[in-house]
């Protein structure tokens, strides 16, 4: 299975029908708190990035929708400061990247643009929401890890990137056994999809 299909199946078509329960966006304001349990307990800091993965559609009227939801940002700037970028990757998935020092401004922008997508009809092609931490201090300084959560699956899980195209799976239970309960985290690792960057270091949307 390549890159490309493991993907679709595993944030995309497989993973919708083996949903045990619909995707919500209200799940993304449980970042709200989990960031700080995230720091204060484990460790890791805010990066200050976020993003929102989705497939594009050929048409207008979903061309209109993305304008929609940057027109959404660009206000929420002005009020938050957080900043937005359009982008897409290597396999052909668009990403809206955030940017803010405040991490209650990303979840709230995250939310914004996702919902913007479900009011428009949308959401089926709502894959991710990515959250960027860094380990601060201690043995692994500047370990980058993220909660992702998957629309298809109504569920966040870890994913801890270590060199090019390794995880640590140790950090990643880690956070699965310290943030279960707070986040609605997937059980079933199968689902644990790895969103790697399209070159080493970078950012998955990157």
């Amino acid at each position: 299975m390549g890159l490309f299909d493991g993907l679709k199946s595993v944030l995309g078509i497989k993973a919708e029908a083996d949903a045990t329960r619909e995707a919500d966006p209200e799940d993304l304001f449980g970042m709200s708190t989990a960031y700080v349990t995230m720091e204060a307990d484990l460790g890791y800091a805010p990066e200050g990035h976020a993003a929102l993965c989705f497939g594009g559609v050929d048409s207008t009227d979903f061309e209109d929708a993305v304008g929609e939801v940057e027109t959404i940002l660009e206000a929420g700037e002005i009020e938050t400061g957080t900043t937005a970028r359009f982008t897409a990757d290597d396999h052909g998935y668009e990403w809206v990247v955030l940017e803010d020092d405040e991490f209650e401004d990303l979840v709230t922008s995250i939310h914004f643009a996702a919902d913007t997508f479900i009011e428009r009809d949308y959401g089926s092609r709502l894959l991710a929401a990515v959250f960027a931490f860094e380990r601060a201090g201690g043995r692994d300084d500047g370990q980058r890890v993220y909660w992702i959560y998957s629309f298809r699956r109504g569920a966040y899980y870890p994913f801890a990137p270590d060199g090019d195209h390794e995880r640590d799976n140790g950090v990643e239970f880690k956070l699965h056994s310290n943030l279960d309960g707070e986040l609605g985290v997937e059980d079933n690792e199968q689902y644990w999809y790895p969103l790697w960057p399209d070159a080493p270091g970078g950012h998955p949307w990157e």
